[in-house]
């Protein structure tokens, strides 16, 4: 599939392999998954982000390949059964931070065009993320602007 604001097409990535179990050498309780994830998730730290970390730290120092195989939930179930979840979704929050950055170069550099066209671009994404998130994982009432973007994320 082309991508949404280039001429380009996108590139494919790896896939990962097909397990149904996770390996021997990872004997680690679900428990113990569980409560590295909800600590991590206290320090501040993002679903994808706790991932990697498990993947590269692991937990009692035995990595942590898959926590869905490992314990049968993904990152973002095991953070709502613990009331530890984002008030956003991480890709929306991540298009706002741009945004916001953008957003500021741009009161720096008002004749910078290809940057005020990455801005419209973002915002536009932001407000078709937002639309598809509306009711279910933010506000029905929520709306993007610069202002609450920044008000949400400081």
């Amino acid at each position: 599939m082309a991508r949404m604001h280039t001429r380009r097409r996108g590139s494919s990535g790896s896939d990962r392999p097909a397990a149904d179990e996770p390996p021997e050498w990872s004997d680690v309780d679900a428990e113990a998954i569980e409560s590295r994830v909800v600590e991590l998730a206290e320090q501040g730290h993002d679903p994808s982000v706790i991932g990697m970390k498990l993947r590269d730290e692991g937990v009692k120092g035995t990595p942590i390949p898959n926590v869905k195989l490992a314990t049968g939930k993904k990152v973002g179930e095991i953070l709502e059964e613990h009331d530890a979840a984002p008030d956003l979704p991480e890709d929306l929050r991540n298009l706002m931070e741009r945004a916001i950055n953008l957003h500021e170069h741009m009161d720096d550099n008002g004749q910078d065009h290809q940057n005020k066209r990455a801005l419209q671009n973002t915002e536009s994404k932001i407000r078709r993320l937002a639309d598809y998130y509306r009711g279910d994982e933010i506000d029905a009432e929520f709306n993007y602007s610069y202002e609450q973007a920044q008000e949400r994320l400081d």
